[in-house]
């Protein structure tokens, strides 16, 4: 999607009369983000869509990391990028988080939101990806085998601690960042990743494929 995006011009259906074509030759990409905001408060289309550029891999791989759906993925970062279109207001820079903060919790709830109207599924995506692999077959099926553990595995996770897990170590945000985004402290952001690890670690056990059998395997 964000090949896509950034290869052809990125169209979004506006409120407004007309489309809004995302092109980067007609913005101003050294604005800062609060700057951008206050042009799209007032209807600048140009200034909204440096911020399509500027956070849609982010967007994109926050959502895929959640879903693990390519196509949800993409709904959910087109849905969040129309609701700060649509009410950019939503955004308070006097709160004191980044626009990067609020819009990582704008596409991790959306993204939430989807997940508990669906039943949980295997990831298919694992396997697609493997078939453009060079590896040796049965290595190949064996990496494809583990992956499919680790990615059912965290898909399995209570959808905090996925969150808090995905937006540490998958996103490499800070805990402080991480914190913000779910709205919780910390410490408790500490105690969603600590369960989490615990929770994969012990699922990973019964699928055999924890760092602890493969230590005792080698």
């Amino acid at each position: 999607m964000l090949q896509r995006m950034q290869n052809s011009n990125f169209i979004l259906q506006s409120p407004v009369p007309g489309r809004i074509k995302m092109s980067m030759e007609q913005a101003d990409c050294d604005i800062n983000d609060e700057g951008l905001m206050l042009r799209v408060c007032n209807g600048d289309h140009r200034a909204f869509s440096v911020l399509v550029e500027r956070y849609s891999d982010m967007a994109y791989a926050a959502a895929y990391r959640m879903c693990s759906d390519r196509v949800e993925a993409e709904d959910i970062v087109q849905e969040a990028f129309m609701k700060l279109w649509q009410k950019p207001q939503s955004y308070d820079p006097a709160k004191g988080a980044k626009l990067s903060t609020w819009f990582y919790r704008v596409v991790s709830n959306l993204a939430i939101d989807k997940m508990r109207k669906k039943k949980p599924q295997k990831n298919p995506d694992v396997l697609e990806r493997m078939q453009a692999d060079t590896t040796p077959a049965d290595d190949a099926l064996q990496m494809s085998q583990e992956q499919v553990a680790i990615e059912n595995a965290i898909q399995a996770l209570p959808e905090r601690q996925r969150l808090a897990l995905n937006l540490c170590f998958y996103e490499g945000l800070s805990n402080k960042e991480a914190a913000d985004i779910i709205g919780v402290g910390v410490k408790a952001l500490e105690s969603l990743l600590m369960r989490a690890k615990a929770k994969l670690k012990s699922e990973l056990i019964k699928s055999d494929y924890s760092e602890d059998k493969g230590r005792e395997s080698a």
